[in-house]
């Protein structure tokens, strides 16, 4: 039991990802604040849960939502030992067809959530001398591959999780980024009912053969977030099949184009 006992606040757990992750952190052990701004999902994660898991809507985009939860997650399970910043939105693709309010909503809900969620729970952390936050960020705060406002939006995230291990380090808080590749979660719902072989097609980016699960997030963060990790701190973890390891297709195809040329 990793996290017996320990406060485990999870953004946009109402689904996919955060709702795995609030699954697994809760069977080791932790009392798991389920958080996501659409309240009705965060009440049915909390509910298969059981009784160490208690719902919080917010939509931690807002400073002002974000310190009223992290207030109530205080009074209700307790002071925040792990934070997992793991909300966010994918809506710009195109940076001459983005229109101004959708990049402000994908920064403010992928970037800004980061930054107003580790600001109200620091403090708590400071004065009790330890504390963890994992943040979700992407191969796309990695590498340029298209929805330029929420890959903008990561690659701020993974800048922030340096500034927050090296500023705070002494006090006892880890911060480290978990960067995923394509993962299976209902967001693909949309697009698997438009192109139904979406999944089939990018396997052949991906070296170890599959695209990825939310339970392979879920060992990242519980990892990084356990004592297991605790000489671990301004990292990012790419958890991503071997995606930005490189591509074996692409390296093939060049040198049977290096070897022809040397052929003529």
């Amino acid at each position: 039991m990793r996290f017996k006992d320990r406060v485990v606040a999870i953004t946009g757990s109402g689904s996919g990802i955060g709702r795995v992750m609030a699954q697994r952190f809760a069977s080791e052990g932790a009392k798991v604040a389920v958080i996501d701004w659409k309240g009705d999902k965060a009440e049915e994660v909390a509910a298969e849960i059981g009784g160490t898991a208690h719902a919080f809507r917010a939509d931690v985009s807002k400073g002002a939502e974000v310190k009223t939860m992290v207030k109530e997650v205080a009074s209700r399970l307790g002071p925040v030992d792990v934070l997992v910043n793991n909300a966010a939105i994918a809506d710009g693709d195109d940076i001459l067809k983005i229109d101004e309010p959708t990049w402000e909503r994908d920064v403010s809900v992928v970037l800004k959530s980061v930054f107003l969620c580790s600001q109200a729970v620091l403090p708590s952390m400071i004065e009790r001398r330890g504390g963890v936050i994992v943040n979700i960020t992407s191969v796309n705060g990695l590498s340029a591959l298209g929805n330029e406002a929420y890959s903008a939006a990561k690659a701020g995230v993974i800048n922030l999780t340096q500034g927050i291990a090296v500023r705070y380090g002494h006090h006892g808080i880890r911060c480290n980024a978990i960067a995923p590749g394509t993962i299976r979660t209902p967001i693909w719902q949309e697009r698997i009912d438009r192109d139904p072989v979406v999944f089939e097609r990018l396997v052949k980016w991906y070296p170890l053969g599959r695209v990825g699960e939310p339970e392979d997030i879920a060992n990242a963060a519980m990892f990084l977030a356990s004592d297991d990790a605790g000489w671990i701190t301004g990292t990012v973890l790419t958890v991503d099949g071997g995606l930005l390891a490189g591509n074996y297709r692409m390296t093939r195809e060049l040198l049977t184009e290096a070897k022809d040329e040397k052929l003529e």
